[in-house]
């Protein structure tokens, strides 16, 4: 009896399998479909009262458009609404905030009323090459015949379209990113250049204004332009070794575009990779760059994009026959050597040369009272003018990030020792700072070498004769760190104590560093040299290379 229940339960499930192979077969054995025509075919002949206009979302985002409060829309008979329901984790567990539920819509209908007109807009998706998902609008608008069409085209659709369609393509407080071949709006790099501003860059006051008046400059003068019959177009580059401003200026410069009255977008390109290859996506930046223009156009680390490959290429996008009417490029660099000379020295195409020195002894006393001024309201750290002047003197070589690391690991320090009164108010001072912006970026490598100058810009890497090109000492000597004599009024100062003591870390980590430089390779290639790198083997790399 057991044997004849297995052998009736085992035919059903035969008879299952045979039904589930067959409906495959079938399924996979139909000619392809054009999907897009198809749909809006069956729509027509659903709805022969209305007129039917096929868009997509990336280019008309009629449901962001909605949610913004410029239309009115509603679910239509949600029994036949048919979603991938997906889990998104937030952005960063920091926040404390809770993922949440969202709807990958496959089939769907809603009801959309904008100004006087009434639509449906279908949302549907499906399957193209290569497995990529496609997603379809398609408005509704009715249609009695009494209106008239213009070449084909309801103008109640058309005029929504071309609505929702300015809405779409310009920036709510984000920022566009090129990665992975294709635009995206990026709202949390905008939140982070929000705290960004020209007060938290400490450079040489000259060249900061300079910079400053170049940008904001560039987009008061189109009129000027114009009555000179010069192109409104313009390119700068910020150069030098990391950690010295380059990133954080960049922020400064998008914050303070997007404030203004006239509000200027920013475009940042984080790389060309591409399956189509770097020439398509040269194509797709700049194609989309004169669409946003007047705006600000950012390739970081622009020696590690253009190759030899590509160079011709990104020449004839920048300074060819298309025009840039509008577009201010900037480029910031850590090899300026390593870019054509066709890039650097062609005026029309990158017009001016910032260089991101190691700070000097002015900029590091200002960069110790930056620091000082966010911790104000700290009581018994004792930033005075004195002790920055002690700081700078101390730190001679260092660069902004490394700066940065001797006031985070002291006031961390400081924290933790024993006075708990005061390590408290140093801590949640710290705490306070560290959320704001700083004179330079977390993608910034620690690196202390003074840049190498080149030949073509004049002046010398450093004034001091007991130097060499490279900021080292000469003659092979080690580094250490300066010799100071404490005033008397600071001896007691518990905030310079730590400083002196986490500077003698400091200063002990780049002996190493030295000692332990590889000898020199064949060759270096721009991809070697990395953002982030720790920095011995930075500075192994950068001193091969040189």
């Amino acid at each position: 009896m057991a044997s004849s229940l297995a052998e009736t339960q085992g035919s059903a499930q035969d008879s299952r399998l045979e039904a589930a192979f067959t409906a495959w077969k079938s399924h996979n054995s139909h000619t392809a479909c054009d999907a897009e025509a198809t749909i809006q075919r069956l729509l027509r002949e659903v709805y022969p009262d209305y007129h039917v206009t096929r868009t997509k979302p990336g280019d008309v985002d009629l449901f962001a458009y909605a949610a913004a409060g410029f239309a009115v829309m509603e679910a239509h008979r949600l029994e036949h609404y048919d979603a991938n329901r997906r889990y998104n984790a937030p952005a960063t567990r920091l926040l404390g905030t809770e993922g949440q539920l969202t709807d990958s819509v496959r089939f769907g209908c809603w009801r959309y009323q904008w100004k006087q007109d009434d639509f449906l807009v279908y949302h549907t998706s499906h399957y193209g090459d290569y497995g990529r998902e496609n997603k379809l609008l398609f408005v509704l608008s009715p249609h009695d015949g009494r209106v008239e069409l213009k070449d084909g085209h309801h103008p109640a659709t058309d005029r929504l379209l071309l609505a929702a369609g300015e809405w779409t393509q310009a920036l709510h407080d984000e920022i566009y990113v090129f990665d992975d071949m294709r635009w995206v709006k990026d709202k949390l790099l905008f939140k982070a250049v929000q705290g960004s501003s020209w007060d938290d860059v400490i450079l040489n006051p000259d060249m900061k204004r300079n910079l400053m008046h170049d940008v904001q400059g560039f987009f008061d003068n189109r009129a000027l332009y114009n009555r000179m019959n010069v192109p409104w177009k313009r390119g700068v580059i910020l150069h030098g070794v990391p950690g010295n401003g380059k990133t954080i200026s960049i922020k400064a410069l998008i914050n303070a575009l997007a404030a203004r009255a006239d509000p200027v977008p920013s475009l940042y390109v984080k790389s060309l990779d591409a399956c189509s290859g770097p020439k398509w996506s040269i194509q797709q930046i700049f194609t989309h760059a004169r669409k946003m223009a007047p705006c600000l156009l950012i390739f970081e680390d622009l020696d590690s994009m253009v190759e030899d490959k590509t160079r011709s290429y990104f020449l004839n996008a920048v300074d060819g026959l298309e025009s840039n009417e509008g577009i201010l490029m900037i480029g910031s660099t850590n090899h300026l050597g390593q870019l054509d000379a066709a890039i650097t020295k062609r005026p029309s195409r990158f017009d001016r040369k910032y260089h991101f020195r190691v700070p000097g002894h002015e900029e590091r006393v200002e960069y110790c009272r930056y620091w000082g001024r966010k911790f104000d309201d700290a009581d018994g750290l004792g930033f005075s003018d004195e002790l920055c002047r002690v700081v700078a003197h101390i730190s001679d070589g260092f660069s902004f990030a490394y700066l940065k690391e001797l006031f985070v690991t002291s006031l961390l320090a400081l924290a933790r020792e024993e006075d708990p009164g005061e390590g408290d108010k140093a801590g949640a001072a710290l705490e306070s700072a560290a959320s704001g912006s700083d004179n330079d970026s977390a993608s910034d490598g620690v690196v202390v070498e003074a840049p190498v100058v080149p030949a073509e810009e004049g002046g010398k890497p450093d004034d001091s004769p007991d130097k060499d090109t490279d900021g080292t000492p000469a003659n092979g000597a080690k580094r250490t760190m300066p010799e100071v004599e404490v005033p008397e009024g600071l001896k007691d100062n518990r905030l310079l104590r730590v400083m002196l003591r986490e500077a003698k870390t400091l200063w002990e980590q780049m002996d190493n560093s030295e000692n332990e430089t590889p000898s020199k390779p064949k060759s270096c290639s721009t991809s070697s040299v990395s953002r982030g790198v720790p920095v011995e083997v930075m500075r192994a790399m950068v001193e091969a290379a040189n």
